[in-house]
């Protein structure tokens, strides 16, 4: 007997066998058992899902001899011939090899003829979508009124490229992808069924790599069957298909964790030399890393995690945030990208494991912020102590001293005091009283951690109280400008060394030399000199 594939010969011949997808036959049967039979049906799905096999089925449901009946015989004439695919009265077409419109006009003119041997005449047209638009226009009337005995039953793995007219016209069912714990199960069943035995990660992966399609997982179930002697083992397929196995890639990421990325980046060179390709390098990275953030996230389903849990050791599952298993998987995303387009995709492997050697110190932005804003908190709170550092003042960062008198023009009218300030703390203990020549120099040196503000405070000449208004002159229209400009500051310091509290008028000395006299030009030069050596520079005139 000439050999069967799996997945023809595990097709399923009854809507009970029909595997994931519960709602489209429960709905189905119980149309059938009611009669309420639709003269089109429209099944749309991903691939290998049983689209093709749920539309044989329903016509053998409705051509059996002993039906309309949810569960054909199978054994009757009618049941035979469509399963062998010679029944007159049950026409498959191949939308992608009979597009045009004249394919359809002959389906037009067959459907005039009534059924030969069966109850209804039935047409499965198979990749519906890839009918022209003038094929699904004819097509049109045809499908809205046929005659009685006419069903039509389309398959399509793109719903979207089906006109919105022909979908209003048909009972819509949409396939879904089977779970991946459902196909391990008939693969299971298969391979007890042929005497192979197969280790439980070994159908897992195979599972998993279907993505949901049950053909898929049966034709690499027979690729791995033929070369694994009637017992497949992971071992065995990693080693036949080129896989990075999972403890491999654990002992790379383990290297990485602990800071050996040379012996890290040696056990990458034997994977390469060993004839895996940089592209499923990358994919099994890509899948291990997306593991490990699922995990973090409390998913524990390993159908949705992609990998058996118990592979993965402790000390790797916690080894790093959630944050930095994001960018993980981000940058092995961005790698597969790019790698098409690379000088050498073996480099650009290489240096994404070099990068994950620092994956440990990577902090996302919003992590970064959360942290600040906790520190934020600490430090408002009290329960975070910063540590008092002793600033030591360099020489030549020293604040700039106040001149000697001799040197102070504009201040020669100020007698020079005999003694030094007393401290700012019995200042404090002092009554109020008016502001007077004797307490200027406690206020030069209040301003002394402003070096400018001393300057001017140092350019007063005369102090005087009348009707509770102070009044400062200065030297210069410059200083008593910028001391207006600091009014606030000057009331407190004045304030705070002798307790007045009035209003303070600023003015400029009346009787001072004309300008281009000798002394309006020591001055002038005496003040250059004072701003000069406050800002540590040198004043070029020209």
């Amino acid at each position: 007997m000439a050999y069967e594939v799996t997945a023809t010969r595990k097709r399923p011949r009854l809507f009970d066998n029909l595997v994931g997808q519960e709602f489209v036959v429960s709905t189905i049967k119980h149309a059938i058992e009611q009669r309420r039979i639709a003269h089109a049906y429209l099944f749309s799905g991903p691939r290998g899902v049983g689209k093709t096999s749920a539309a044989r089925i329903l016509a053998r449901a409705l051509n059996c001899q002993e039906g309309p009946t949810p569960n054909p015989c199978g054994i009757c004439s009618n049941c035979t011939e469509i399963t062998a695919g010679r029944s007159v009265d049950v026409i498959e077409i191949d939308g992608a090899s009979n597009t045009s419109v004249n394919d359809v006009r002959q389906i037009k003119d067959e459907v005039l003829f009534p059924p030969q041997t069966s109850t209804y005449k039935i047409y499965i047209i198979d990749e519906v979508h890839m009918l022209s638009t003038s094929a699904f226009n004819a097509l049109l009337k045809t499908i809205e009124e046929p005659p009685p005995y006419v069903i039509f039953i389309f398959a399509t793995t793109e719903l979207q490229k089906v006109p919105a007219t022909i979908r209003s016209r048909c009972q819509q069912f949409h396939f879904q992808l089977i779970d991946l714990d459902l196909i391990k199960q008939c693969l299971a069943a298969a391979s007890e069924e042929m005497g192979v035995v197969a280790d439980d990660d070994a159908l897992f992966w195979i599972a998993k790599e279907s993505t949901g399609s049950m053909r898929d997982a049966y034709t690499l179930f027979d690729q791995i069957v033929s070369f694994s002697n009637d017992h497949i083992t992971m071992d065995k397929i990693s080693e036949k298909l080129g896989l990075v196995g999972i403890e491999q890639i654990v002992e790379i990421v383990s290297l990485l964790e602990e800071g050996r990325r040379s012996e890290a980046i040696e056990h990458l060179s034997a994977l390469l030399k060993s004839g895996i390709s940089v592209e499923q390098c990358i994919k099994d990275f890509t899948l291990f890393f997306r593991t490990l953030l699922f995990m973090k996230a409390g998913v524990q389903d390993e159908a949705t995690l992609g990998l058996q849990t118990a592979q993965i050791p402790l000390a790797v599952r916690n080894a790093y945030t959630s944050e930095q298993l994001e960018a993980a998987l981000g940058l092995f995303l961005s790698l597969y990208r790019d790698v098409r387009y690379s000088l050498s995709p073996r480099f650009e492997l290489e240096l994404a494991i070099n990068k994950l050697a620092t994956l440990k110190s990577a902090s996302s932005p919003t992590a970064l912020v959360a942290r600040l804003e906790s520190l934020r908190d600490g430090i408002l709170s009290g329960d975070v102590k910063l540590p008092v550092r002793k600033i030591e003042v360099q020489p030549e960062l020293s604040i700039v001293q106040a001149p000697q008198k001799e040197t102070r023009p504009a201040l020669s009218s100020s007698p020079k005091p005999e003694s030094a300030p007393p401290p700012m703390a019995e200042v404090k203990e002092r009554t109020v009283r008016p502001f007077e020549k004797s307490d200027l120099p406690h206020l030069i040196a209040r301003f002394s951690e402003a070096p400018l503000l001393s300057q001017v405070a140092q350019a007063i000449v005369a102090i005087e109280t009348s009707e509770g208004i102070l009044t400062l002159t200065f030297s210069t229209p410059f200083c008593q400008g910028k001391a207006q400009d600091e009014e606030k500051r000057f009331k407190e310091a004045i304030e705070e060394i002798s307790g007045f509290k009035g209003p303070i008028r600023f003015t400029v000395k009346a009787d001072r030399a004309p300008l281009g006299s000798s002394e309006a030009g020591a001055n002038g030069d005496q003040l250059l000199s004072n701003i000069a050596t406050l800002f540590r520079g040198e004043i070029i005139t020209r």
